[in-house]
Order: structure tokens, then sequence, then C-alpha cells
């Protein structure tokens, strides 16, 4: 399948080098067969109609009555066709990502591999930790893919193990101490330890933070402002969670992945890793999504989309056969109504933006 997209192209006017190179270990091995139709990622787009008479009334309309909403932000063919604020946010505010961080981690998993500091996807995970696995050889083959896939076979540090998890004295100890309760690269086992684990890579690999790596390999050429978050005890930033980003600088990571990792001419991540971070990997057995290198996947309004996504809702959302990416940022912190608010931020994006975002690209035969 990968394959199959580097010769059809994810997105218009593309050109892949080198995607065998970067993906290194192969196809990925239990690959979920996809319920998402890629093929229609890569549909060349028409020319579209001006979208500057696009107006998104009614999705601004039904988000100022949703409670928990802080931003709502569209961008249609490059074009910010809705920037909105809501129970006290404000553009200059920044919002806690929650998971949606893990997009930005893959992102620069991504981009350290571009940049030769981590030599593909396939490289065992021991290169980086050999101390804590030397007596560990069924852990020692877990790959930086099986990390990015969520699925390392090791029991997760997320849910009910959260909180033991981040009180332990060492992070990355712990993580690869829990016990493998699946084969590496098996089913998708969501944790957050396993983007911990790609953020001490990063910062082994890099010989600089995942903070400082972030602001020189996204930040500066983005433009984006990012701020420092957690650390672990020994000072690695936590890979996964509490990220504070802007909803304005999330639009642009977004625009960024729509344009096939190019940003005002230059290539930040490459079109090869964009490609293969839509590509379905597992599928969760919790909401049957599936999900690719820190990318989920999924079909609303009946075309692709593929997203980042964050507890309490906070999403990257790209749509690429319409050319739009949409940000919503949500209160993260718990509450009764945080799952009706989910389902409403979906109707939201599915019922009011893309079919107003895709009466400005008249599909073939419509």
């Amino acid at each position: 399948m990968i394959n199959a997209m580097v010769k059809t192209g994810l997105f218009t006017g593309a050109v892949v080098v080198g995607a065998a190179l970067l993906v290194g270990a192969g196809p990925t091995q239990n690959a979920a067969p996809s319920k998402v139709d890629i093929s229609a990622l890569s549909r060349v787009v028409a020319r579209p109609a001006p979208v500057s008479t696009l107006t998104f009334d009614a999705a601004v309309q039904t988000a100022a009555a949703m409670p928990r909403l802080y931003s709502l932000l569209v961008s249609v063919d490059g074009e910010l066709r809705a920037e909105h604020y809501f129970n006290g946010a404000t553009a200059t505010r920044p919002t806690n990502i929650k998971s949606a961080s893990k997009s930005i981690v893959a992102t620069l998993v991504g981009i350290a591999i571009d940049r030769g500091h981590i030599p593909n996807v396939g490289e065992p995970i021991a290169t980086y930790f050999p101390d804590m696995l030397r007596n560990a050889p069924d852990k020692s083959r877990i790959t930086v893919e099986d990390l990015i896939t969520m699925r390392s076979g090791l029991e997760t540090t997320s849910n009910r193990n959260y909180g033991r998890w981040v009180q332990s004295g060492n992070w990355v100890r712990h993580v690869l101490e829990r016990p493998l309760v699946d084969q590496p690269g098996g089913r998708m086992i969501y944790s957050t330890g396993s983007t911990h684990l790609l953020s001490a890579i990063l910062t082994r690999a890099t010989g600089s933070s995942t903070l400082a790596f972030a602001r020189s390999a996204l930040g500066t050429p983005l433009g984006i402002t990012l701020g420092a978050w957690t650390r672990d005890p020994q000072g690695i930033y936590l890979g996964g969670n509490e990220m504070a980003m802007r909803p304005l600088d999330m639009l642009k990571v977004g625009s960024l992945f729509l344009n096939g990792g190019r940003h005002e001419g230059r290539q930040v991540v490459s079109e090869a890793w964009v490609r293969t971070s839509v590509e379905p990997r597992t599928v969760s057995r919790f909401s049957e999504r599936e999900y690719g290198y820190g990318w989920w996947i999924r079909t609303l309004a009946a075309r692709p989309v593929f997203y980042a996504w964050g507890y309490g809702g906070q999403f990257i959302f790209i749509v690429p056969s319409v050319r739009t990416v949409i940000v919503v940022t949500s209160v993260s912190t718990p509450g009764s109504e945080r799952r009706e608010h989910l389902r409403d931020v979906y109707n939201l994006v599915e019922q009011h933006v893309i079919p107003v975002a895709a009466t400005a690209f008249p599909a073939e035969g419509d």
C-alpha cells in the first residue's frame, strides 16, 4: 500500500523520492486492513472555486453553543476562513493539547530520520537503552516503528497505570520494565510511555532536548512558539502529553502535512514521512479508529481524514480532498460532559465544516 501511495501521490503535485529508504524495515507487519478509502487521499484535487466566498456561519453558531469549546479555526486551500474563540479563550493563549502531542513527537522522529540522527523506523530501541535492555532479548526486538504505532507489546502506562508511572523515579526505566503482554509489532496498545521513549530516543539521538530539537526543527521554520512542558526526573520532556500550543500554531502543523511537509517553499519534513504517517498501521480496539505514525485516520462526511487527537477535544483535522485544515481546542480537564463534547466536535466538523469546504472543490462526476 505504501508503494502504491508513493506512485499515485498523496498530495497534489507530489513527487516522492526514497520512501523505501525512509521506511528502512520494509512493510509494517500486522498492519490492519484499512477501513478508510486511502485511494481518495491520492486523488488529484480540482482547481477550486474562490475560497474567499466560503462562510462557516452555521459552524460558528454551533460552536458558540458548546460550553467546553475554546477555539475553531478553518483553513481552506491555505486561506484562513474561520478563526473564532469561545468561553474566555484568546488567540494568544496556548492550550494544553494533551495527546495531540503524540503527533508532534512523531513528526520530530520523522525529521530526525530525515537528518540521519535515527537510521530508520526499523532501528531497535536497544540501540538507545543498552543498559536497561541488556538482559531482555524479547524487549530488545522492539523498534522505533513499534513505538510510533503503539505496538511495542509492553503493558500500557496510560489510563489506570498513568499515575503510578509518573510517580516513579525513572519514567524510561519504568516503561521498559513493564511486562510484554503481546509480541512487539502485534496489536495496538495505546500508551503514553511509548511516545515518552520516543522523546528519550530523540534526546539521545540528536544530542539535544526534545524541546530544543522541536524549536529548531519545527518552531523556527514554521514560525511557531513552543514553550517548555513537563519533564521526567531525568530531565527528558514528556513525550506525548502536556505540550501547549496556540491554535494558529496548530494550524500551521496541519498545513505542513496538507502540503506534503513543505512550508513557504521549504521542506521541513520529508514528503515520504508525511505519506507513511497517514498509512494505517493498526486499529484501536476501543475506538476502532485506525492509526498510523502518530496520526489517527477515519472518514468524516464520506471523506478520508487524518488527525491529531488529544484528551478533552484537542484536534488538528486534515482533509486532503478539499484542501482543508481544521483546529479545535477545548477544556482539557475531566468533566461529565466530555464524551458528549467529543461527539459534538465530530458532528461539527462532519456536518458544518467539511460540506462547506467541499463546495469549493467540485468532485469529478458531481
